[in-house]
This record gives structure tokens, sequence and C-alpha cells, in this order.
């Protein structure tokens, strides 16, 4: 006769003592990991950047759960940086991973975006009249 483990957190007013973290059946182990990895996050911002607890979460809600500059990543698939002067060290906001690597890219310098702003308006190859795409050979 085999005895078949119950998960500790399904199983109904468990008070069982957990020193370790024991059996748990693959839905609950999945909500244990996303727990850990949420305090763990929370954390971190906080020792590397001097966010306050749930000052992650308040930049997220204030800008609406997308990144600052794209508005189009939302952080599901992966957490949005928190963006920050290398200079004053105040954060300013929550990006994706593109965009933060373009800020830095930029060195924050805001010529560069004047200047990706005008060559996106006229690019170079219309300014000399030829515009080329690939033939369809």
């Amino acid at each position: 006769m085999t005895t078949q483990k119950v998960c500790k957190d399904c199983e109904p007013g468990s008070k069982r003592p957990a020193p370790n973290p024991g059996p748990r059946c693959a839905t609950h182990w999945r909500e244990e990991k996303k727990r850990r990895s949420k305090a763990a996050h929370e954390k971190r911002v906080q020792a590397t950047y001097g966010l306050g607890e749930g000052d992650y979460a308040t930049l997220y809600e204030a800008q609406e759960g997308r990144c600052a500059i794209c508005r189009r990543a939302t952080g599901a698939t992966r957490r949005l940086s928190v963006d920050h002067d290398h200079k004053t060290l105040l954060v300013r906001g929550l990006l994706c991973r593109p965009c933060n690597d373009m800020l830095g890219h930029s060195r924050d310098d805001p010529e560069f975006f004047s200047r990706a702003k005008g060559y996106l308006e006229k690019p170079p190859a219309q300014e000399i009249g030829r515009w080329y795409a690939p033939s369809n050979n």
C-alpha cells in the first residue's frame, strides 16, 4: 500500500510546521516561485535605487503598466528596468530593455533624439532624391 503525498498548500487546515520548503503541487510551486521572485526584485530595487517598499509598483501604476518611452512593453515577460540619471542617481521611471539601452547609448544627450527625429522626418536618401528598396526578383 502506497501513501500519496498531499501538497502542503492544498491540504485544508494544515498546521504542519515546515522548517524546509516541503512538497508542493506544480500549481502551488509556480505561485511560490513567483512570490519569491517578486520579493527578491523588490529587495534589489530598494537596495540599488533607494526606492521604498511598494515604490516600483507605484511607478508601474503611474505609467499605466507600460514603458514610459515606447508605451508598448508591459513588463509581463520581463520586468521593466528602473531608469535613473547617472549623474544625480535620481530615479526617472520604468523602461523596457530596448528603451533603456537606447538612453544608455545616447548617453542621455537630448540632441541625440533631436537628430533621430530629424532623420525620421527627412532621411538622407530622400535628401538626395532617391528611395532605395529591394527589387522583387
